[in-house]
């Protein structure tokens, strides 16, 4: 039996197409709630690391029993199922929060981001062409990364509340 699931820690997984907003909120949920804030790819990118070493690192993280938010390396049903499960072992109660924006704010975003068109298609198509939406089994907290953050967070503590 796993116990009473209000007493376990909780694991957001937050994910989203580039400049969707995604790290704009993780940053600032985590910092609001002292949460601890890890984002796999750019740990990944930064230290070139493999995603085996970030899934050592990640279970190294679980020994602390500490609620976390993670973003990165969840882009696909298979990658969240995976993180899915090693929470699940190691006790915690993972919510997944998708956020969403609509195409055209994410083209300028991205075009301020790389300052350059073709840059910024390019990152938009390999990201997105990689990125799987969420199952209805995965109840996904969805987000608009255009909302405030007093609505998203209000949002996912709802969210949370519903699990």
């Amino acid at each position: 039996m796993e116990g009473n699931r209000r007493n376990r820690p909780r694991a957001l997984l937050v994910f989203g197409a580039p400049a969707s907003g995604k790290s704009t909120f993780a940053e600032k949920f985590a910092k609001k709630f002292g949460l601890a804030y890890y984002n796999f790819n750019d740990l990944m990118r930064d230290y070139n690391l493999s995603k085996d070493v970030i899934l050592i690192i990640m279970n190294e993280i679980l020994k602390t029993g500490q609620t976390i938010l993670i973003e990165g390396c969840i882009d696909t049903e298979k990658e969240r199922a995976e993180i899915r499960n090693i929470l699940r072992k190691a006790g915690y109660e993972p919510a997944l929060v998708w956020v969403q924006t609509d195409i055209t704010t994410i083209r300028q975003r991205l075009k301020s981001r790389y300052k350059n068109v073709s840059k910024a298609k390019d990152a938009y198509d390999r990201a997105v062409s990689e990125m799987e939406a969420p199952t209805d089994i995965e109840k996904p907290i969805i987000l608009s990364g255009k909302h405030t953050f007093e609505t998203q967070t209000r949002h996912v503590i709802a969210g949370l509340a519903d699990l």
